[in-house]
């Protein structure tokens, strides 16, 4: 590949990466302030990217939007996603008994991404970021459960990247307060948050391990802060680590293999 196929390749994924986050209609102008590209190559970018189905125009707006391309890709992607395909049924049954929010993110290079939610059925519930959404390893109960039981090299890279990003008030951005936390939730077996990437939402979050003993995945709960009290956050914490348990052993995890 060329230098200069290579740098258009790079915008192109910049352009969509700006769509990974809310809102889900952007114009050009956003796109360009958010990629630092001019607005007259976003502009022709943007336009070819359309072309191809890659992103799709607002015709009243003239806003742009992920195209049905890339929801083919998606769904291959998903139908292709052991992890998934394993624990859907897992989460389904989960669903059932709390009636709140779960999702499935997995591990995306040093963040985690959403593969599946399942919204909960209670008339007051958070606004979820949508399923491909990527966030931080150290906010939020799914994101520290999966950073707790990374191994210690890799633990130390993303913690020492300098600063971490604070999504609220709550969120944990000190290293060593992280470091804390984390030996607790490698002890417990799973994690808790309030408020850390979303204000007055609050999760309990469990891992995921592959054959080989590697955090692959984590189980959320999560839901409205007033009504995750402590003592229901035990609760749905326990019936996390049971059901993981059982999505590790599908995916091949032997207990003796954690490190």
């Amino acid at each position: 590949m060329s230098l200069h196929a290579n740098a258009a390749l790079v915008r192109v994924v910049k352009i969509l990466e700006c769509f990974s986050q809310e809102p889900r209609e952007l114009g050009v102008r956003e796109v360009a302030r958010r990629t630092g590209l001019s607005s007259s190559a976003t502009g022709r970018l943007m336009l070819s990217m359309k072309e191809l189905g890659i992103l799709s125009q607002n015709p009243i707006t003239k806003d742009y939007s992920l195209g049905s391309r890339v929801l083919t890709w998606a769904g291959a992607f998903l139908a292709n996603c052991d992890i998934r395909n394993v624990a859907y049924p897992y989460l389904l049954e989960l669903h059932a008994r709390t009636k709140e929010t779960i999702s499935l993110y997995i591990l995306d290079g040093n963040e985690r991404v959403c593969v599946e939610r399942l919204e909960s059925t209670h008339n007051v519930r958070f606004v979820a970021p949508r399923v491909g959404r990527h966030l931080p390893l150290h906010a939020g109960s799914a994101g520290k459960v999966l950073l707790a039981f990374l191994p210690v090299q890799r633990r130390e890279a993303i913690l020492q990247k300098e600063p971490l990003e604070s999504l609220t008030e709550k969120t944990l951005v000190d290293p060593d307060q992280i470091r804390r936390e984390i030996e607790k939730i490698r002890e417990m077996g799973y994690a808790m948050s309030h408020g850390e990437w979303i204000l007055d939402a609050s999760g309990v979050a469990a891992p995921v391990f592959n054959q080989n003993g590697e955090v692959v995945a984590a189980v959320t709960i999560s839901g409205p802060t007033q009504r995750f009290p402590d003592e229901k956050m035990q609760e749905y914490a326990q019936l996390l680590i049971e059901f993981t348990d059982r999505i590790s052993r599908d995916l091949g995890y032997q207990r003796s293999l954690i490190r």
